[in-house]
């Protein structure tokens, strides 16, 4: 019975050792492949290998592992890719994120492994891409930080169901769909911080009824509407909605609240004298919103306010003389308001250990930065009177904005009709006839009306100069009065030279002379307009210098571009050095392809009206010293177009907006193919489409026209999708060529198919 016993307890104990085991090398598998999709960040450089105990690995800043009964429990990563951009289109960004072969969802299913996780940071690591929802699947999550990365699209409607959740950090993504109504579902909720996102719409009314949160914090996005009374939320101790556009009056807050941070909104109406019970208050800042009358006298001496910001509002009236300052005040600012009278003694600036800012009113101090008293008054009786008046006008703008309405949507029902069947975009397809000199499709009113622009013109102006211009004695000096050793080319476009401005900046400088007589007024409008396109895959304009000849009689001479200096070669140079095998591989290929497509879509659709006719060729892809491809000569048709193109003697504004619309496509398709091929500079398109397009169909005859190179680094299924998208953009019908989503697709899915046949391929041959 002993022996039985002592059997059984042997048996027990190895089945827990062996148990242990299991899940230590199962979860260190898992990390290992986190740091693969994570693409072997400088911060787990230690993780090198299955053998090593995670569980006890030392923390640092950046890197932090809690293990329980062997599992994970806690994991900490802090990279450094901080979110620096000011806007995100949804695709990977070079240096900044993760790079294009990055699947967020995979990444995600690789974490929902981690099933006792409880506490997840994951922060500046270049993560992109929509949030999956089976981010719900890590059930035991009590901590979420996914903050200063490139998330974007709406926050998954499955976090609603992971209860255990205290802390929900969303910070510096790219978020951009509605604030979600959810929240009240995670009854532990004790933290939601979402700020510096794109989310919009109305308050979440949802969040008032979450008892137990603490921290409220949705500053910078875009949320609007009426805040709902907070004072419920007994537990809260931290609120900032500021840089939204809320316009409600001021909603009432809890009591115990420490910090209130309103500012940046249209917030109306006065401050409420709820406010000046809140005994705990240590800062309050409503700075920057329309609100009116006197402010509460009994906020300057709560208990304990250190920071006090009522500044850029409309308040009025008298501080009283008798204004007592809480002993904890360090910090105060009235200023730009319509206070009047003298200035409280405890809000002196003489006062010890005590900042003010009391300029832009009409007190009777500091009369260097105060108004006349006849300033303020007459503001205030002036907004009185008016009261009754904008109510009449209200009613009769509303009257006739809705008549407006509704005879602009019959217009656009009727144009809508006649000039779209094919469902085509009118606005990406503008085109207007008129005596001022306006070629592209772009009337002097829509070069002057900064509507046209849409936000994705920001996309990649974080770290570049602003575009300005240029005198041409600055060009003169930074080309040597344009010698020829300054001379690069003359293309199509006319001449370049290369220079270096006064601060040290090389610079490309592209000389051109207009095909059109345009006014100066009109060409530094188009001029202005091509200074918006900013995209990390474009070469940016710095400048401009529009030269008169010295004859100050308005007629253009010489139109100068500035720049930026691309150091690398051309994509076609890299095609000659293959033979001594220091060419570009098949991936390398499909990542300049991809980068010059999400150029040409910007210029599609990210502007509008769009950029079309770009003259693309592999000469204008250009590399920099990092390899990333860059768009040259791009948008330059609404300088130089020529007269006669695209069907000028014959065919309706359709069929040539519809011409030009395709044009880039039917380009782009022969990049494709010189990309394939690895030669460049074709005299003759239909004739190439005969001779190498058989070949290219055919599996098996493929290697006579591929360059070697491509034949050598490619996986055969990758390749025949470019073969595949190819086709279709040099189809000789227009409506049968894809769209540009279409062929980035396409690429992407390319690279994702190489990239997995490389894996395999090096798997293999460690194994081997």
């Amino acid at each position: 019975m002993a022996n039985c016993s002592l059997f059984l307890l042997l048996c027990l104990t190895w089945s827990f050792f062996f148990l242990g085991t299991y899940q230590i090398t199962s979860q260190s598998q898992v990390l290992l492949q986190l740091r693969k999709l994570l693409e072997y960040p400088e911060q787990l450089k230690y993780w090198n290998g299955e053998g090593l105990d995670f569980c006890f690995m030392s923390s640092s800043a950046q890197v932090n592992i809690t293990c329980q009964n062997n599992v994970v429990t806690e994991l900490k990563i802090v990279g450094d890719k901080p979110n620096k951009a000011y806007y995100y289109d949804g695709f990977a960004i070079p240096n900044q994120t993760l790079s294009d072969s990055f699947s967020m969802d995979s990444f995600v299913a690789t974490l929902a492994r981690l099933t006792s996780l409880k506490v997840l940071s994951l922060v500046s690591l270049g993560i992109w891409g929509p949030l999956p929802d089976k981010i719900h699947r890590l059930s035991s999550l009590e901590f979420l930080d996914l903050g200063s990365n490139f998330l974007s699209g709406s926050i998954p409607p499955k976090l609603s169901t992971m209860v255990k959740l205290q802390t929900l950090i969303l910070d510096h993504n790219f978020f951009n769909d509605t604030v979600p109504n959810w929240f009240d579902s995670l009854s532990n909720l004790t933290v939601l911080s979402l700020k510096n996102n794109q989310l919009k719409g109305p308050f979440p009314s949802s969040l008032h009824r979450i008892t137990t949160l603490t921290d409220l914090v949705l500053s910078g996005n875009k949320i609007s509407g009426e805040v709902p009374n907070l004072s419920v939320l007994r537990c809260l101790h931290v609120v900032d909605l500021s840089s939204n556009e809320l316009d409600s009056t001021l909603p009432k807050m809890p009591r115990g609240l420490v910090v209130a941070v309103l500012s940046n909104n249209s917030f109306s109406g006065e401050i409420p004298e709820q406010f000046s019970q809140l005994s705990h208050l240590q800062q309050l800042d409503i700075s920057f919103n329309s609100l009116e009358g006197a402010p509460p006298a009994e906020i300057f001496s709560l208990p304990n306010i250190s920071h006090l910001n009522l500044a850029s509002n409309m308040l009025s009236g008298l501080l009283p003389n008798h204004l007592r300052c809480g002993g904890k005040l360090e910090f105060v600012d009235i200023s730009e308001n319509r206070l009047t009278g003298d200035l409280p003694s405890c809000l002196s600036t003489k006062s010890e250990g005590r900042f003010g800012n009391f300029s832009g009113n009409c007190l009777s101090v500091d009369a260097g930065h105060q108004h006349p008293t006849s300033h303020c008054t007459e503001a205030d009786t002036n907004r009185k009177h008016s009261g009754g008046k904008n109510v009449v006008i209200l009613v009769c703008i509303i009257g006739g904005a809705l008549v407006v309405m509704v005879l602009l949507a019959f217009v656009f029902l009727v144009v809508i009709r006649r000039y779209c069947p094919r469902g085509v975009s009118e606005q990406h397809l503008l085109r207007k006839a008129g005596p001022d000199n306006s070629v592209a499709g772009f009337s002097s009113e829509m070069l002057t009306s900064a509507r046209f622009i849409s936000q994705a013109a920001k996309l990649g102006t974080q770290g570049l100069p602003a575009c300005r211009p240029f005198t041409l004695e600055e060009l003169k000096e930074a080309t040597n009065n344009f010698d020829n050793s300054a001379f690069i080319g003359e293309g199509s476009y006319g001449k370049l030279y290369r220079g270096r401005l006064e601060n040290g900046t090389q610079v490309a400088i592209r000389c051109l002379l207009p095909s059109q007589k345009f006014s100066i007024r009109n060409l530094k409008l188009r001029l202005d307009l091509l200074a918006k396109l900013r995209h990390p895959h474009l070469v940016c304009l710095l400048g401009h210098c529009i030269y008169d000849g010295g004859q100050d009689n308005y007629t253009i001479n010489t139109v100068f571009l500035i720049y930026e200096y691309m150091s690398g070669r051309d994509f076609p140079t890299q095609f000659s050095e293959n033979r001594s095998g220091k060419g570009l591989d098949w991936s390398e290929r499909v990542a300049i392809l991809i980068g010059v497509a999400r150029a040409v879509h910007f210029l599609h659709t990210g502007v509008i009206p769009g950029f079309f006719n770009n003259r693309l060729k592999t000469n204008n892809i250009l590399l920099n010293e990092h390899g990333i491809a860059k768009l040259s000569d791009y948008g330059l048709s609404i300088i130089s177009e020529e007269t006669g193109s695209h069907g000028e003697n014959g065919g309706d504004d359709k069929s040539r907006q519809m011409t030009i619309f395709d044009d880039d496509i039917y380009s782009f398709g022969f990049i494709l193919l010189e990309a394939l091929i690895g030669r460049s500079g074709f005299a003759g398109r239909e004739a190439l489409i005969q001779d190498e397009l058989a070949f290219l169909n055919n599996q098996e005859e493929r290697f006579r026209v591929v360059d070697s190179m491509v034949m050598a680094t490619c996986s055969q299924e990758s390749l025949s999708v470019v073969i595949g998208i190819m086709n279709k953009c040099i189809h000789s019908e227009s409506w049968s060529r894809p769209s540009f989503e279409d062929i980035l697709w396409n690429l992407q899915y390319a690279a994702q198919v190489q990239a997995t046949a490389d894996e395999q391929k090096m798997d293999k041959t460690s194994y081997q």
